[in-house]
């Protein structure tokens, strides 16, 4: 007996859901300074937020460590929130502008791979810089 749980159906799409995620990823990676400041951005906040959940400022000084490193650890996971968003969009854009999923899974890809190897070239000329 087969019994349904949720009353309706729904169809994902999996040729979009893939589209997106490598746009996600190919901004993920392009955009570091960006994903850098949203990352920052909401550590930020996390701090902020969680003081107002102390009442003592002992035990708030007394955590503070493992709240922060854990405040960032939460930030960085939340920080690709923002590019799945964007990475939606541009697969949506890409799949009105050129009128198929395969364009802009394939336009994916190859932006993923030049914004990996700027990535790369960056790395290596910010390490330049910092033995200077």
């Amino acid at each position: 007996m087969r019994i349904n749980i949720i009353p309706f159906s729904f169809e994902l799409d999996t040729v979009s859901l893939a589209g997106s995620c490598i746009w996600a990823l190919a901004l993920y990676i392009g955009l570091d300074s960006t994903k850098k400041w949203v990352s920052n951005q909401l550590e930020r906040w996390f701090n902020f937020a969680e003081g107002w959940l102390y009442t003592s400022t002992e035990e708030f000084e007394s955590t503070r460590r493992a709240r922060e490193s854990q405040n960032a650890f939460y930030a960085s996971v939340f920080s690709i929130v923002p590019f799945l968003v964007a990475g939606i969009l541009t697969n949506w854009l890409t799949d009105v502008s050129f009128g198929g999923s395969s364009w802009a899974i394939a336009l994916g890809i190859m932006t993923c791979a030049i914004c990996s190897l700027f990535a790369l070239a960056n790395q290596d000329y910010d390490d330049d810089e910092d033995e200077d």
